[in-house]
């Protein structure tokens, strides 16, 4: 019995730690709930990286376990960017050009994020195109920390952040030059998590950190619409 036990809890780890990756959110709900909105993106990262992580290396991937990674995404990011765009929405002040683009922006790449999530319940539909949804979450965790930093107003590059993703995500084309997609060890993946702490922590690095994300994001963007556009071109 305790043998049989211990095989379902190790068989379970990595859905475990997806769990864990999505429980602490509900800080998000409080009054106050946005003051904790970039530590908990840093964590949430974090766990959902480590799920993938010990699912490959103990061996224990399953169809269950990819559907819950999947879930655990949509909520989760679905929370960040649905907060982000209230934070950033000023109802006092209209309906004006950046607070209805914010809006607009905000729901078509939530809708993308949707979309993308449900085309990946089932592993065998997996394409492996466009951008993944936590990479929509981790530049707005950089425009967060940057605009604490340099006190810009945020929602215009909120708005682009948007409108960019809402295209990336459903895009029929892979983009491999992504710096998350490049890191394929346990190592490396440590590293990029590292990373993002300190930008979090260290401000005289967040804007070199950010930089490299961005430029690897649109380099990828870039390539994956030229390659598109000339595969698409009859010779």
């Amino acid at each position: 019995m305790r043998r049989s036990l211990g095989t379902i809890a190790y068989g379970n780890l990595a859905n475990a730690v997806s769990i864990l990756g999505v429980l602490p959110l509900c800080l998000l709900f409080l009054n106050d709930g946005f003051q904790y909105l970039i530590p908990l993106i840093v964590y949430n990262n974090f766990m959902d990286d480590l799920d993938g992580v010990l699912a490959g290396k103990l061996n224990i991937r399953s169809e269950f376990g990819a559907i819950l990674d999947n879930v655990c995404d949509a909520f989760s990011h679905t929370l960040f960017v649905m907060l982000v765009v209230m934070q950033y929405t000023d109802i006092t002040a209209g309906a004006n050009i950046v607070t209805v683009a914010l809006v607009l922006t905000g729901l078509g790449a939530t809708t993308a994020l949707l979309l993308r999530v449900v085309s990946r319940l089932s592993p065998e539909r997996t394409t492996g195109t466009g951008s993944p949804t936590n990479e929509l979450v981790r530049h707005l965790l950089f425009v967060l920390l940057l605009e604490n930093i340099y006190d810009f107003t945020a929602a215009p590059v909120l708005i682009a952040v948007f409108a960019l993703h809402a295209v990336s995500m459903l895009a029929p084309f892979r983009m491999p030059y992504l710096i998350r997609s490049l890191t394929k060890s346990a190592t490396a993946i440590s590293l990029v998590n590292v990373a993002i702490v300190v930008a979090w922590l260290v401000p005289s690095t967040t804007l070199m950190i950010a930089a490299c994300f961005v430029i690897s994001y649109l380099y990828s963007f870039g390539r994956g619409c030229i390659a598109g556009r000339q595969n698409a071109i009859p010779l």
